[in-house]
């Protein structure tokens, strides 16, 4: 038996340093939002409500905060949350696709991937979602 267990798509889970949380995808309400567990499956929390998809969550190092996407303003942009779903906070503006979050090893910054020269290319910018460089 694993972690989760209903009909719905459970999908890219990303476990807390210390393995005491996951963080992961359900879109056991209708579409694909982010949700967090105990490292034994219990307290099952959904932490965001929109009706766009969220995408690919990330714990910071520290675990107060998560990482994931968007397409919740109608493309997709990196956003940052605290680990109980408050204060929800776009990182990137820009007309192109921005996805796949991860962190420094500091939580200092966090790399994402974008088609903002054309193609796929690596991004990195401060956890606050300033100096986007390529």
């Amino acid at each position: 038996m694993g972690l989760t267990n209903n009909s719905f798509l459970d999908t890219t889970p990303n476990i807390n340093r210390g393995a005491t949380r996951v963080v992961f995808i359900s879109t056991r309400d209708g579409n694909a939002e982010v949700y967090v567990m105990n490292a034994d499956g219990s307290g099952q929390t959904r932490l965001t409500t929109t009706s766009a998809y969220e995408y690919l969550p990330a714990w910071s190092p520290d675990g107060t905060k998560i990482a994931f996407y968007s397409y919740r303003d109608g493309n997709a942009e990196i956003y940052v949350m605290n680990a109980d779903g408050s204060a929800q906070t776009r990182l990137t503006y820009n007309g192109a696709w921005d996805g796949h979050p991860a962190w420094s090893p500091d939580g200092s910054q966090i790399v994402f991937s974008s088609q903002r020269n054309g193609g796929y290319d690596l991004f990195k910018m401060s956890a606050q979602g300033t100096g986007q460089t390529n």
